[in-house]
């Protein structure tokens, strides 16, 4: 579950680094590229079927280890407000698996919104193709732009972001603690970075559709 979730908190920061090219200022074309090279790159995609797999992996032990913790409390709630494994917070322990599903679901629409128009959306219809002089590639851009001017859709990102950044919170100090990572010199510095990763890196996320939506709607 950790080694997961570490996997995980890495691709985040790579996945960031990518979306924030949607807000240059050269009407999609450092976007429309980057997303070409990251279909089109054996090595790329050799990793993001690994990142599928991991997510799957990372929602079934998940699951595993929460109706496990429920089936040992008897089904009833936690009985203290503190985990000494942690000392994070128990409520935020207690709803890491709802929180995961909320996730998972964000992700299973994002991908049908994104990744799948990208590898199988019909061009001419979803997709439109442009051409930067190195050869066509989908405006992937135009797709984008077109459903961040939808405030529900915005929204729903933006919340599930929130969502996100609280997994993160419990999940990232958690996920070191839980490998043997613990140091008295190294674990405030570990919950320090998990604390404003938990904050900058969802955000970092949200303000794009925000942004999006503000300029285009």
């Amino acid at each position: 579950m950790s080694l997961t979730g570490i996997f995980l908190i890495l691709f985040l920061v790579v996945h960031l680094a990518g979306n924030l090219q949607l807000l240059s200022n050269d009407g999609g074309q450092s976007f429309n590229v980057y997303a070409d090279f990251m279909a089109n790159n054996p090595l790329i995609q050799f990793i993001s079927k690994g990142n599928f797999f991991f997510i799957l992996l990372h929602a079934v032990v998940g699951t595993g280890l929460w109706l496990t913790n429920r089936s040992a409390r008897g089904g009833q709630g936690y009985a203290v407000k503190v985990t000494k494994a942690t000392n994070t917070n128990a409520g935020f322990a207690k709803n890491m698996w709802f929180l995961g599903v909320i996730i998972f679901v964000f992700i299973v629409v994002h991908l049908a919104q994104f990744w799948f128009q990208m590898k199988f959306g019909e061009v001419g219809a979803d997709v439109v193709m442009v051409n930067y002089g190195d050869g066509d590639v989908k405006d992937l851009y135009a797709l984008v732009a077109a459903t961040f001017t939808n405030l529900p859709f915005v929204i729903f990102y933006v919340v599930c972001m929130v969502v996100i950044a609280f997994h993160l919170w419990h999940g990232f100090q958690s996920a070191f603690q839980t490998i043997g990572w613990n140091h008295p010199k190294y674990t405030p510095i570990i919950a320090f970075l998990g604390k404003a990763y938990s904050i900058l890196i969802p955000l970092g996320f949200a303000i794009i559709p925000i942004i999006f939506y503000l300029n285009h709607a």
